[in-house]
């Protein structure tokens, strides 16, 4: 068999449906071997675009998603969502083609060590050598991106492997389960919760994994724990439960962070260090239970002092078997923290100025998005308002990255969703500088026929940094920066293009873009000025307050 066959049907036997990408002259006889397969080829105008829809599909399903880039220059475009994919845990499988190894026909033209650049933001990356090692390479490169923690994988096969001949037999996918944890370290945990007076819950990007969000739903019903999110954890139990405490948007001040400093043991389930840190722990202050697949990563703001590792869903459940409510248990504070977050988190849903407020366009969003519906965020100022203000139903409806935390990723996050669901409505929501990164894939859009709407919120400027050099005091420099009209340059793709011309035009428009098919952008002019009253100043003080 031709080893580019053999290469593909190693790919078909993991279940692989889609490759992004773009071929280059090394990857041909892969890509003649793909036309003839069971696999679609999905085009991309960009290879990070390509990276970022792989690794999405591999957030939203489980399965590694797998993308194509040629040597050199392609290759280098899939660095960002290598990173993306293994800081995110995303499970991804990359695929590069390389010059001929067992002889050199150009020279070292468009020739980069790609193994070694891949080393350090990848779980396993390989140049393949041998055609007979395609199905071990393969095999163990979809084990490692897909075993917890999930995350990236790379594989380099040359022109020269591609086209040689093997008698070598594809490898069959192996079952396996994920270790559960100890039951002494569960007895430990559950104990440390027993005798806690203010007991909370601390939902973590690691939680949103199947069966996860069942368990902790179950867990907050049984015991009465509230609990609160990381931004990555958001939706993992439905935002509009009565014992939720709000969002870790912010780094500190807000209310929840009120509860934190009360809490004298926090079970802390899904956490990672590589995600920003919702709360900073102080040493003697509380107990801190870490619950995931793999043990703490210690640093100096997180130091747990009881670990529960092993299978997410399974340790939940079990400390939920080893626990009752206890009449000691007192959530008065929560209450109290819950009825003030609740109270601010309506204020400005009305607010009629034009350019938008960014709280009346989140609730906007909120108020016209079915419960399934699934919302990309691009990474703007805009993401810290709808972490913290749009309420999560259910799980991974709301894919933000605070990991990598890259601009450019919305759109093609988008794309992926709803390739994954193409059922349910999917709306990309972008600042106008992430856009611009990968614009030119409206035309994928297009050319796929998707469903699905972009909420370009225009400030004709890289709004975060801008906030973060005003609250520094120092002047507005290099932020500002010139847009095409958005609306001509949809439509120039054969999307259809829309501007809103006041606040209240705004909801009707989304309905009815999310109720057309085809793909919509919608130019929507955002006031970004409340940004240091509301974020840094009225919050902490409001809350400081109770």
């Amino acid at each position: 068999m031709k080893a580019s066959d053999l290469f593909v049907k190693a790919l078909e036997a993991e279940g692989v449906e889609y490759v992004f990408g773009i071929p280059g002259e090394e990857n041909l006889d892969l890509l003649e071997s793909l036309r003839t397969s069971s696999i679609k080829l999905i085009l991309t105008r960009h290879e990070q675009v390509a990276g970022f829809m792989a690794a999405t599909y591999g957030r939203l399903t489980g399965r590694a998603g797998v993308c194509l880039a040629t040597l050199g220059p392609g290759a280098t475009n899939l660095v960002t969502p290598a990173a993306y994919a293994n800081l995110g845990g995303m499970p991804m499988l990359m695929i590069t083609g390389q010059k001929p190894v067992k002889l050199s026909k150009q020279g070292h033209f468009q020739i980069v060590d790609v193994i070694d650049m891949m080393k350090p933001l990848t779980k396993y990356t390989r140049q393949i050598v041998s055609a007979d090692n395609i199905p071990a390479r393969v095999r163990e490169s979809f084990r490692r991106a897909e075993e917890e923690r999930p995350g990236a994988t790379h594989l380099e096969l040359p022109e020269d492997i591609a086209r040689d001949d093997t008698d070598a037999m594809v490898l069959p996918t192996s079952y396996h389960r994920r270790p559960i944890a100890d039951d002494k370290a569960v007895a430990h945990a559950a104990n440390a919760i027993r005798q806690a007076t203010r007991p909370l819950l601390m939902i973590g990007a690691g939680a949103n994994r199947k069966t996860c969000s069942k368990m902790l739903r179950e867990f907050v019903d049984h015991t009465g724990i509230p609990f609160f999110t990381t931004q990555m954890g958001k939706g993992v139990i439905d935002e509009h439960h009565p014992l939720w405490l709000g969002n870790a948007a912010l780094s500190d001040g807000d209310f929840v962070h009120r509860a934190i400093e009360q809490a004298d043991c926090i079970v802390n389930c899904g956490h990672d260090v590589i995600e920003k840190p919702p709360f900073f722990m102080r040493r003697g202050l509380r107990t801190v239970i870490h619950v995931n697949f793999s043990s703490a990563e210690v640093d100096t703001v997180y130091f747990p002092q009881i670990e529960v590792v092993g299978d997410v869903a399974n340790s939940i459940w079990q400390l939920q078997q080893a626990l009752q409510p206890q009449a000691h248990w007192d959530f008065s504070w929560f209450d109290t923290v819950r009825t003030h977050l609740e109270s601010h988190l309506c204020k400005g849903h009305d607010d009629a100025r034009f350019p938008m407020h960014p709280v009346r366009l989140v609730a906007d969003v909120r108020s016209v998005m079915p419960d399934d519906g699934i919302l990309c965020l691009d990474n703007g100022m805009y993401k810290l308002w709808f972490a913290r203000y749009y309420r999560s139903r259910q799980p991974n409806t709301v894919l933000l990255d605070n990991a990598l935390a890259t601009m450019g990723a919305g759109l093609p996050s988008a794309m992926a969703a709803r390739i994954v669901h193409p059922r349910r409505k999917v709306v990309a929501v972008a600042g106008d500088g992430g856009f611009m990164m990968n614009s030119q894939d409206l035309e994928t859009c297009v050319r796929l026929g998707l469903d699905l709407t972009v909420l370009l919120l225009r400030d004709d400027a890289y709004g975060m940094i801008k906030w973060k050099q005003a609250h520094m005091d120092f002047p507005n420099f290099g932020m500002d920066m010139g847009n095409p009209d958005f609306v001509r340059y949809a439509q120039s793709y054969g999307a259809h293009g829309h501007r809103p011309a006041s606040s209240a035009e705004f909801a009707p428009l989304l309905q009815q873009c999310l109720d057309t098919p085809g793909v919509h952008l919608i130019d929507v002019p955002i006031d970004y000025s409340d940004n240091d009253r509301v974020l840094n100043r009225e919050i902490r003080e409001l809350s400081r307050a109770i």
